[in-house]
């Protein structure tokens, strides 16, 4: 540092005045006033000013990156996307607090140029230029946060639109449900039946049948005792056997519909035609002695 202070003052004081301009001739006398001091101060301010070039420069690069990626991230409003935008977020942030470090430090090297007997047009224009890169900086980074709150608060909309479908949805499956299954409920009542093979004396005991002397056997219609019965299901009843040699269909079924066989002495009734075999009644009492 020494020695370049001490090349720029010999540079100076032999180096003749003619054929200079104004503004270099003005310079010239201003370094050959200058202290040493004061040109090591102003030399290292430069130093200052060319490093925040640089990192101006780079603050551009960053916010370049952030807009690229809430370029992307935007193009697909997912929850895969929240840890990025966070990470945007704190990006924007940390530019934010840089951007304002700059400001001071450029005015804080502005107030001591100011001063200094080599502040010149071309270094006040540089400042010039630094400072309205930070604000342009300072204005893109205002307009990402502004994109990403307008994102996020998107993002929200559509989370809520998709609550409330999924609301919907549900309530639609469970509709759904709750009728598929009323409609089986109604089929298994419609298709359910009752049948019981008995002795006349176990059909008497259940007040199945009414019987007397010289009677004929009756069905009882009121309360008898349906516990006694089998319940089955009409659409899978087809075959029902007997366990005797002997078989009297009481209740009325048409005929045709059934047949009442013999398999190794034992009868057996075979439904042929369940709609048309239970379209009478839904109950089915076979007396077996």
């Amino acid at each position: 540092m020494k020695k370049l202070i001490l090349l720029l003052s010999a540079a100076v004081m032999l180096t003749s005045c003619g054929g200079k301009s104004e503004e270099e001739i003005a310079q010239e006398q201003a370094l050959q006033d200058a202290t040493h001091q004061e040109l090591e101060t102003a030399i290292n301010d430069r130093d200052q000013l060319l490093a925040l070039v640089s990192e101006i420069s780079t603050g551009m690069d960053q916010i370049k990156r952030l807009e690229n990626i809430l370029s992307v991230t935007n193009t697909g409003l997912s929850d895969e996307t929240s840890s990025q935008r966070a990470q945007i977020l704190a990006d924007i942030d940390a530019i934010q607090q840089t951007l304002q470090q700059r400001r001071e430090q450029l005015a804080q090297l502005e107030a001591r140029l100011q001063k200094s007997k080599i502040n010149t047009q071309q270094l006040q224009s540089t400042i010039a230029t630094l400072r309205g890169q930070i604000e342009t900086q300072a204005a893109d980074i205002e307009t990402l946060r502004a994109n990403l709150d307008e994102a996020n608060a998107q993002i929200g909309v559509l989370n809520n639109a998709v609550d409330s479908l999924n609301t919907t949805v549900q309530t639609v499956t469970d509709e759904r449900n709750i009728a598929q299954q009323q409609a089986i409920d109604t089929a298994n009542e419609l298709n359910t039946c009752y049948y019981v093979v008995a002795s006349k004396s176990e059909l008497k005991q259940h007040n199945v049948i009414e019987t007397g002397f010289l009677r004929k056997t009756k069905i009882m219609e009121g309360d008898f005792d349906q516990s006694f019965f089998v319940k089955a299901d009409k659409r899978n009843l087809t075959t029902i056997q007997l366990h005797s040699n002997k078989a009297k269909l009481l209740t009325n079924h048409p005929q045709g519909s059934y047949t009442i066989t013999e398999e190794n002495g034992q009868k057996v009734l075979t439904i042929n035609y369940p709609n048309s075999f239970w379209s009478l009644s839904n109950f089915m009492v076979i007396q077996i002695d």
